[in-house]
């Protein structure tokens, strides 16, 4: 008897242990920094827009899946994700070779490059001697941030990171920044085509450096989810091959996000 009843237990632990591992996904978590116009940010009513929330919302419903979406600082993303906070970061987070060490992508979403912001008639370029002794803001964990720290701040420049993008413009506006450091395309829709970056213009050309900036953004997700990140880059080449990408860049683009 005593034979029977440890084989049952060890058989229902099985089952416990089987089912607490199964994922069927109908539900997925998305890691969102709501401060990043066009791509992420928060209407007037509160709720979440742009087009990495658009694209999210897509991929869930070709996947019968429910979209939650959890709010959190860009800098804390992957430990979040690590910590299972969510399933999947969908923030405009480029795909880098340091970060490809640490989590997995989904296939790419969109290519933008990054550029440097400065008051209309500073001179400043985006390069070490240009920068040096002056003041560049940049969100925390972002590549940019990572690429003013390496290049620009050993020659001098004070490189001071932020919490979010909004913050950094404050400080720009401010007159506490000489420079601000970002995504192009977020950049130019998000700040010097509204109101309050009339007085702000691009700083020399893209940047292009592979290693830290990147080849494109994607769905960051654990390395063990390998089902989930199978699910979703099927519903992103459908999305792509059906003409649904294109639909909803549309909404915030006049140009192809998607790059080469």
């Amino acid at each position: 008897m005593k034979k029977l009843l440890a084989a049952l237990t060890i058989a229902l632990l099985a089952t416990v242990s089987i089912g607490a591992h199964a994922k069927d996904w109908t539900t997925i978590r998305f890691g969102v920094d709501a401060s990043y116009p066009p791509f992420e940010s928060k209407g007037t009513d509160g709720k979440l827009v742009g087009f990495d929330i658009d694209l999210g919302n897509e991929i869930c419903k070709r996947l019968n899946a429910k979209c939650v979406w959890v709010e959190n600082d860009f800098d804390g993303m992957i430990p979040a994700l690590k910590a299972k906070k969510f399933d999947g970061v969908l923030s405009s987070m480029s795909m880098t070779p340091q970060r490809a060490e640490q989590i997995a992508f989904s296939a790419k979403l969109f290519n933008t490059p990054t550029r440097l912001v400065t008051k209309k008639g500073s001179g400043l370029q985006p390069t070490p001697e240009s920068l040096t002794g002056k003041s560049v803001g940049v969100e925390q964990g972002t590549i940019q941030e990572t690429y003013a720290k390496t290049y620009w701040e050993p020659k001098g420049a004070k490189v001071i990171s932020y919490q979010n993008q909004d913050q950094v413009y404050t400080d720009l506006l401010s007159g506490r920044l000489d420079a601000s450091l970002q995504d192009a395309v977020e950049a130019d829709i998000g700040f010097l085509k509204t109101p309050r970056g009339a007085g702000y213009e691009f700083a020399g050309k893209d940047i292009v450096d592979e290693k830290i900036l990147g080849n494109g953004a994607g769905i960051g997700m654990r390395k063990e989810d390998t089902d989930l990140k199978t699910k979703v880059d099927k519903a992103i080449a459908d999305m792509i091959k059906d003409g649904t990408y294109k639909k909803l860049e549309k909404k915030y683009f006049d140009f192809d996000v998607y790059g080469s």
